[in-house]
């Protein structure tokens, strides 16, 4: 698990330094930063995927630093897992985009042995690595995926017919959900009745997916499903509503076969029914407890009332940068006896408060 994480001159982000636990819940205004945070995993990844050049450019340099590159030199971050940690320094090219100043696969507590490193190169070097190590990071650096299931419009990823053979892992978007579910059904069909039965619990005109290859082009398939007491009207994705499109695909994710190592979701609760949310709460909490770590960024006063106070980091804008605050049980244990912690925070009692 990813229990500490550095970030230096990212974004909003002038200097993070936070331990993380296995649900983390960001709270907080619209422009103070939760996105940024977020958005760092995706970087992340990207040095990993060894599309750093790519990334970077189309992002832009300036975009990606502190108040650009007239204020700020470099991007720094270390993730600490146990025993191992990943740490990499990028600085601006000429081109506009970053390149690897430094790049670290860490073993410690002995003083930062460094099993391999990298310097002044434009990609990482850790998914090509051989170090046993390596392989340990691999299963974190290439599960920082940030889901977003929030374009629900007629044209969506998650409305359109998904390729059957692209299945190998949930996309960030969801447009091979058809697919995906469809994998789950034929290898896992307890793990796909118990999805079916999850959005029955908050959808119950619901009966069940109906899912097999196009019968006119049997290499894609499409999100078909059952209505009760109408088992004979043909229903697919473009059927459902948006909360409830939402909700399948948020299920699928969290209730998949084989979790992966972290799950970053970015305001799941849009769109969703407050039973749904609650509903949602629950599957974050179980998919936890199967070694998953969550981190979600949410501005839904029900959502985080299904959490507890250690779980809680409110993130507030100070001195031009985000700051990152972890919530503390016992300032807030009186105020518990007579407050939910969403009622805290619509009162203004904790921090992530608009400017």
């Amino acid at each position: 698990m990813l229990d500490r994480i550095v970030i230096k001159g990212y974004k909003s982000i002038r200097h993070l330094d936070i331990e993380l636990k296995s649900v983390n819940i960001l709270i907080g205004s619209n422009g103070v930063g939760k996105s940024n945070f977020v958005s760092f995993f995706k970087l992340v990844n990207n040095i990993y995927e060894q599309r750093l050049k790519q990334f970077s450019m189309k992002s832009g340099s300036d975009n990606l630093l502190y108040f650009g590159r007239k204020e700020t030199d470099f991007i720094e971050g270390f993730l600490n897992f146990g025993n191992n940690a990943y740490s990499f320094k990028l600085e601006p090219n000429d081109d506009g985009g970053l390149f690897i100043n430094e790049e670290h696969s860490i073993y410690h507590p002995a003083p930062y042995n460094k099993s391999f490193w990298n310097n002044n190169v434009q990609e990482s070097g850790i998914k090509t690595s051989s170090s046993i190590r390596d392989r340990y990071l691999r299963e974190h650096l290439e599960s920082y995926k940030i889901y977003h299931f929030h374009d629900t419009s007629s044209a969506a990823p998650l409305r359109t017919p998904a390729n059957i053979d692209d299945n190998r892992m949930l996309r960030e978007d969801g447009d091979n959900l058809a697919a995906y579910l469809y994998y789950i059904m034929e290898k896992f069909p307890k793990n796909f009745r118990r999805i079916e039965k999850t959005i029955q619990s908050i959808a119950p005109f619901f009966e069940k997916f109906n899912l097999e290859p196009d019968r006119l082009d049997e290499s894609r398939i499409k999100l078909v499903w059952n209505e009760k007491d109408h088992i004979d009207t043909y229903f697919d994705a473009s059927h459902l509503s948006d909360g409830s499109l939402r909700f399948i695909a948020l299920t699928t994710l969290l209730m998949q076969p084989k979790l992966p190592k972290v799950i970053i979701i970015d305001e799941p609760e849009l769109g969703l029914h407050p039973v749904a949310i609650n509903k949602l709460a629950a599957l974050i909490k179980s998919a936890s407890q199967k070694d998953c770590q969550i981190i979600i960024s949410t501005q839904s006063v029900n959502l985080l009332n299904n959490f507890e106070i250690d779980q809680v980091i409110t993130v507030d804008k100070v001195d031009n940068q985000s700051s990152f605050s972890r919530l503390e049980h016992n300032r807030l244990k009186d105020w518990l006896d007579d407050y939910s912690l969403g009622e805290l925070w619509s009162k203004s009692v904790i921090n992530g408060q608009p400017i």
